[in-house]
């Protein structure tokens, strides 16, 4: 017979039931912006597997339905243009009344645009803003309202290393990112009374359909990101997906207003 050490495994308070596994996300419902493909699709993809029910959202509803056909019956999806900020709030108004209460919000639609400083153009700079930082603040104060009335929730951003040191031609993609690395932070501070908790996820090299094309285009920035990352590879993008249900989970309960590398040390290779 197993016997029990009661000074390193003592009885649970009266009423309260071990979670046996902190890392689940079952029963909560988690909406993922941009989540047909890419680092979106995986986070989509993790959260599910953890247990979570993920609505994800982006323009292309193809693309949509091919992920909640690829991901299973747990994912739902919405066409939706985060840009239109007016529409953001009846957006979270219909999963709610669909789906349930939100618990967990990703931050993970955004886009960049590569091209010298000087040649970017007012609209040019205005476009990746609106997108990257105003849309994604509309959309979180339209969640955080609820959130904070539940007295419960998880926001999460998508940060960037371009938010951490100086990346030529992505003049306006480091201003919103930085930007949104200033927000998680505010953001933290008021909602932690609420039991709300804001963390970013900061990607480094993660190797996508997208940054393959780019990179084998651009041979010399490959290699100059290769010879900056300890670990020498680039990353997958399950690897932000489990960060990011770490930080939707219980095992996260004493985080927020973190920022998290998920890198393989590129922020801090020399």
């Amino acid at each position: 017979m197993a016997h029990t050490n009661s000074l390193l495994s003592p009885p649970l308070p009266s009423g309260q039931q071990q979670q046996l596994n902190p890392f689940s996300l079952e029963g909560k419902l988690a909406l993922v912006t941009g989540g047909g493909t890419g680092i979106g699709l995986e986070i989509a993809r993790c959260m599910s597997t953890a247990g979570a029910t993920v609505v994800i959202t982006g323009r292309r509803e193809e693309v949509l339905q091919g992920a909640v056909a690829e991901l299973g019956e747990s994912v739902r999806y919405l066409t939706n243009d985060i840009c239109e900020l007016d529409q953001l709030d009846g957006l979270v108004e219909h999963i709610e009344a669909t789906y349930g209460p939100l618990d967990i919000l990703v931050n993970n639609a955004g886009v960049n645009m590569k091209k010298p400083a000087l040649e970017v153009t007012d609209q040019e700079f205005s476009r990746i803003i609106h997108t990257n930082l105003n849309a994604v603040f509309a959309l979180t104060r339209a969640c955080a309202k609820r959130m904070v009335e539940r007295e419960s929730g998880v926001i999460l951003m998508i940060s960037s290393m371009a938010a951490y040191y100086g990346i030529d031609r992505v003049v306006a993609y480091a201003a919103s990112k930085s930007a949104v690395e200033g927000m998680v932070k505010v953001l933290a501070s008021e909602f932690s009374k609420h039991n709300v908790r804001v963390n970013a996820i900061a990607p480094g090299f993660i190797e996508t359909e997208m940054s393959r094309t780019a990179m084998n285009s651009d041979p010399d920035r490959r290699d100059r990101a290769m010879r900056r990352t300890p670990m020498g590879k680039f990353g997958q993008p399950e690897d932000i997906g489990h960060a990011a249900v770490f930080l939707a989970s219980e095992a996260a309960r004493y985080i927020t207003g973190a920022s998290l590398p998920v890198d393989g040390g590129n922020s801090i290779g020399f």
